[in-house]
C-alpha cells in the first residue's frame, strides 16, 4: 500500500513539473494590429506582436502572441479567450495588453457585437448578444482593462497596458490621435491601477511624423489601420524600446542588447 502511495505521489510530482515552465513568459493580447490572421509571415498584413519576440532572449523568456483579429477588450473576454490565457500564465509572467480599435462598434449588432461602453466608469448595459446567442452585461472599455489587470495580478502576473497604435490618418502634416478617447482611457486606467503604460498611440504618432507621411504610407498597403510586415516590425521595435524604459518591472532584463 505504501509503495502504491509513493508511486502515486511520484506521478503527481512528475505531472506538476511537466506543467511548470523553467522560464518566465510574456503573453500578448490584443486585436489585429497586434496579430493579423494567423500571424504567419505569408500574410500581407501583420501585427507588431508577431515580431516583438525577436527582441527578447528566447533562452531566458518565452514570448507568446495570443492576440487575434477583430476582437475588442470585451469580446476577447466574452469568447473565452482571456480564460484560455489565464489558464496558461504562471506567477512571475508578464502580460502586454492593447485593445481599442474595435471597441467603438455597436453593442449588439448581428455581425460582431463587440463594442464596449465608452469611458472608464462603472456603467453597464444588459444586452442580448446575437453572436454568442446569450444575454450579456456590457461594461466600459476601462472596466475591461481593469479586469485584465486584476485577473493578472491575482495570478502573480505583471500587466502592462498599451494605448492602441495610431491609424494612418493625417491632417495638416500630423497624425491624428485619440487622446480624447481610447489612448486617454488606457492611460487613466494604467495610472489608477499603478501598472506600466506604453503610450503607443502618441509615441508611434511622433515617430510616424518624423518619418513623414509618404514613408509611413509604405507600411499601410491596403487601408489605414493594418500594417504590412515592414510596419509591424517597425512598431515592434518601438514597443521593445518602450519596454526598456519600464522601471517598475524587470521585463527589460530579458531583452537582447
Amino acid at each position: 500500500m505504501k509503495k502504491i502511495n509513493w508511486l502515486f505521489a511520484l506521478v503527481v510530482l512528475i505531472t506538476l513539473f511537466a506543467f511548470i515552465r523553467p522560464k518566465p513568459a510574456l503573453f500578448i493580447i490584443g486585436d489585429s494590429t497586434v496579430r493579423n490572421g494567423s500571424g504567419s509571415a505569408k500574410n500581407v498584413l501583420q501585427g507588431w506582436g508577431s515580431y516583438l519576440g525577436n527582441y527578447f532572449d528566447s533562452s531566458k523568456i518565452y514570448v507568446e502572441n495570443d492576440a487575434i483579429g477583430g476582437r475588442s477588450s470585451r469580446s476577447f473576454i466574452g469568447e473565452g479567450r482571456w480564460d484560455s490565457v489565464l489558464n496558461k500564465v504562471q506567477k512571475g509572467d508578464f502580460l502586454l495588453v492593447q485593445f481599442g480599435h474595435n471597441d467603438s462598434g455597436p453593442l449588439d449588432d448581428t455581425a460582431r457585437a463587440r463594442g464596449s461602453i465608452k469611458g472608464i466608469g462603472e456603467e453597464s448595459k444588459d444586452v442580448y448578444n446575437p453572436v454568442l446567442k446569450k444575454k450579456e452585461t456590457v461594461h466600459t472599455y476601462g472596466w475591461y482593462l481593469r479586469k485584465y489587470i486584476k485577473d493578472a495580478k491575482a495570478k502573480g502576473v505583471y500587466p502592462i497596458i498599451c494605448s492602441p497604435i495610431p491609424r494612418n490618418d493625417w491632417k495638416d502634416g500630423k497624425v491624428l490621435r485619440n487622446n480624447d478617447s481610447y489612448a486617454l482611457w488606457a492611460k487613466q486606467v494604467a495610472t489608477e491601477e499603478k501598472v506600466p503604460f506604453i503610450d503607443l498611440n502618441n509615441v508611434l504618432a511622433d515617430d510616424y511624423q518624423k518619418e513623414g507621411k509618404a514613408y509611413i504610407a509604405n507600411f499601410f498597403p491596403e487601408e489605414h489601420t493594418h500594417t504590412n510586415e515592414a510596419g509591424a516590425r517597425y512598431n515592434a521595435k518601438v514597443v521593445a524600446n518602450q519596454i526598456r524604459l519600464i522601471q517598475s518591472y524587470d521585463l527589460k532584463k530579458y531583452l537582447l542588447p
